[in-house]
């Protein structure tokens, strides 16, 4: 494919998000990944959404890389997949997985094999326990945060957070492990686990700290963007809008645009508080939503987006994934939404059918011969 990443070879034995994100971020900087699957096709293989049998969840998350199925249950499966892992020259020996690292997984038998191996391995919690980011932000805190005043219990959203950051991270990892491997010829073992990566991201957020030092715990505010300005509005003709005013110029902004500014003069006047104030106006959010609100209720929505990136207002159309593809950005799909300016634009390469490489990838890669190939799949360990 090309890319900055061009030559730099990873093996994926992973399923679920975290993991295979990883390989799709570096397979989409030029990066060959091979992404290697019990034969017959992972857990993955049928993942909803499914479309005429397909996994477009797993398509998603396979872009770029090629598809080797084998029988990892086998003595002769794993000794393949062994080889292939540590093989490949100085740009190969990494490995990304999420499975158990133990038998002939375990870091120190590979690491026999190939002593500078780089290897990432993502788990549920440090200490081992099978976790999904599902049950990771049962117990972080987000979801008794979520959802309008007053719910009872938790609320919990469809994205999938700490899975996506914890892919970034884990290609971050493999990144960092190969340079210092380039540089001092060590190899690294790094484990990365979907519960702490949580932890420091609401550390990082100031979750924690509020946590520790404020008497009062975070309420749930609904749509409300929680100590700024910022929520949904409808408009006259229905749909709906996400407006916000974090900093001072674009609560200007704002009130250009609608025409606000002496309704909130008067406002200021009569609370004595000034809302320029990020903090005021997040204490004083519903009577100016109900300013903001009343206007551009009355308008539709070509009118409200005229007038708002006339002013440079902070605002966006909510929009479904039927509204969003047909976007021309979103089908042209480049490889990676890191653009390298000067760089040509790589565009997507689509994920393979499961299996699709596995002889390709045998021959060139092992290079195994024709009689060779034919005799592991008579025998069963290749389709």
């Amino acid at each position: 494919m090309g890319g900055v990443l061009d030559g730099l070879r990873v093996v994926e034995v992973a399923a679920f998000i975290a993991a295979p994100l990883a390989g799709t971020t570096l397979a989409g900087l030029g990066a060959e990944v091979i992404r290697v699957e019990q034969r017959g096709g992972g857990i993955d293989a049928q993942r909803w959404p499914v479309h005429a049998g397909r996994s477009l969840y797993r398509a998603g998350l396979d872009r770029g890389k090629r598809s080797l199925t084998i029988d990892l249950r086998s003595d002769r499966g794993q000794a393949l997949v062994t080889e292939l892992v540590c093989g490949g020259g100085p740009d190969g020996g990494i490995l990304i997985t999420n499975l158990a690292a133990r038998g002939w997984m375990a870091y120190e038998r590979l690491r026999e094999r190939r002593p500078d191996l780089v290897m990432v391995v993502v788990k549920g919690t440090a200490a081992g326990r099978s976790a999904v980011d599902y049950t990771v932000n049962a117990g972080i805190g987000f979801p008794l945060i979520t959802g309008s005043p007053g719910a009872d219990g938790p609320v919990n959203h469809v994205l999938p957070a700490w899975d996506i950051a914890t892919g970034v991270l884990v290609a971050t990892a493999v990144l960092a492990a190969e340079r210092r491997r380039r540089l001092t010829g060590i190899g690294s073992l790094v484990e990365v686990a979907l519960a702490e990566v949580a932890v420091e991201m609401a550390r990082s957020l100031g979750y924690l700290a509020e946590a520790e030092l404020v008497a009062e715990p975070r309420g749930r505010f609904g749509n409300d963007l929680y100590g700024s300005y910022g929520r949904d509005f409808r408009t006259g003709d229905g749909r709906h809008v996400m407006v916000c005013a974090l900093t001072a110029r674009q609560w200007q902004s704002l009130q250009e645009a609608t025409g606000i500014g002496s309704a909130v003069a008067d406002l200021e006047s009569a609370t004595g508080i000034d809302l320029a104030d990020e903090g005021e106006r997040f204490r004083h959010r519903a009577a100016i939503s109900e300013l903001v609100g009343t206007w551009i209720g009355e308008r539709p929505l070509t009118e409200v987006a005229a007038a708002f990136d006339h002013h440079e207002v902070l605002w966006g159309p909510y929009r479904t994934f039927k509204e969003l593809v047909q976007e021309p950005s979103v089908q042209a799909e480049p490889a990676s939404p890191l653009r390298f300016i000067g760089d040509p634009e790589q565009q997507a390469r689509p994920a393979p059918e499961i299996g699709a490489d596995t002889e390709m990838v045998l021959r060139d890669e092992l290079g195994l011969a024709p009689t060779a190939i034919a005799e592991l799949r008579a025998a069963g360990v290749i389709d």
